[in-house]
């Protein structure tokens, strides 16, 4: 410190040299930068929290979706049919969402999917990632009610359903399943005829196992108390959504009286970037792809799915991007399993 001595007072006045304010300073500066840097990094810290929680959310949401259909692969909602489902559906070898035969179908490449063949714009496939299509059945909460002596219908249980003109349907007792198209829908009455309309129709009235696709086929009457349940036909892939990032999308296969056919692609999980999809048959012990099933789909009894979910956050990350992280479940097909 310098002092200076004032004329007349005695007093002494102390001061500041320009050195000390300078070093003053500099202190000041270093203590505010440890402070700023103390609040950017809380701030970071909290940016990456809160992309880590998105991206958990995001994958929980999808796995929970994606594994319910899964899960549900070819369930008919019948207790004693071991496999006997007639199939009268028109082409229904070649119609993706009629094939009951393989109610399961993958693919290593969504863009090589015929399903989503059709698909631009917003919804398209990405190239490279997976896809899976999904055949089975929920509950209607309908069952067959008194026999109606005619070949070309039958009874059921209410007046009033959820079932519709156009939906594909099962139909089961303690023999068998059958799985056809509904025609018409009035009251309690359920028509069906073999015909294309609507579309795809039935190749045959006769609801018998084994199916014969003759105008009368297979005769077969179901008794009061047969299940009645929808077919749902669903694809699961990862596409292009309208911001230009990934999302997981549902395809749904949607009915009317003009017959089925296969809906606008429902997103689903935003920021889900790709999906990876392996299988295990029931002779194997390990995991592969969609090649490696190849045609043996009635035996894959599980599926491991692995997602990579991104951020909402853009800038979540230390290097300015999005959070990302790769998650993996393993699902069983309940129906295929002992």
């Amino acid at each position: 410190m310098s002092y200076r001595q004032h004329r007349g007072c005695g007093v002494s006045a102390r001061g500041f040299t320009l050195v000390e304010l300078m070093i003053a300073m500099l202190l000041g500066l270093i203590v505010i930068g440890g402070v700023i840097s103390v609040f950017l990094a809380g701030q970071q810290t909290y940016r990456a929290n809160e992309a880590l929680g998105d991206v958990e959310d995001g994958s929980r949401t999808a796995f929970e979706m994606l594994t319910r259909d899964l899960r549900d692969v070819g369930f008919t909602g019948c207790d004693n049919t071991s496999g006997r489902v007639a199939n009268v559906i028109n082409t229904n070898t070649t119609l993706w969402y009629a094939n009951w035969a393989v109610p399961l179908q993958g693919y290593d490449d969504a863009s090589t999917d015929p399903a989503l063949s059709s698909l631009t714009g917003a919804g398209a496939p990405l190239v490279g990632s997976s896809s899976v299509r999904i055949l089975g059945t929920v509950s209607s909460d309908v069952s067959v009610g008194s026999a109606s002596g005619s070949p070309t219908s039958f009874n059921i249980n209410a007046t009033s359903t959820q079932l519709a003109a156009g939906d594909i349907i099962m139909v089961c007792d303690f023999d068998h399943a059958t799985l056809m198209q509904i025609g018409t829908y009035s009251g309690t009455s359920v028509g069906f005829t073999n015909a294309t309309t609507p579309t795809p129709g039935n190749c045959s009235t006769g609801l018998g196992y084994p199916t014969i696709c003759t105008s009368t086929g297979n005769a077969y009457t179901f008794l009061p108390n047969a299940r009645i349940n929808i077919l749902t036909a669903v694809d699961w892939y990862i596409g292009t959504n309208a911001a230009g990032t990934h999302s997981l999308y549902r395809l749904p296969v949607t009915y009317s009286a003009a017959g089925a056919s296969v809906a606008t692609p429902q997103e689903m999980v935003r920021n889900v970037d790709t999906m990876q999809i392996n299988y295990l048959q029931s002779s194997g012990a390990t995991f592969g792809n969609a090649a490696a099933v190849g045609a043996n789909w009635g035996a894959v009894n599980a599926a491991q799915v692995t997602l990579t979910v991104k951020s909402t956050n853009a800038h979540a990350s230390v290097n300015a991007e999005p959070l990302a992280r790769t998650f993996t479940s393993t699902t069983t097909m309940r129906n295929r399993v002992q």
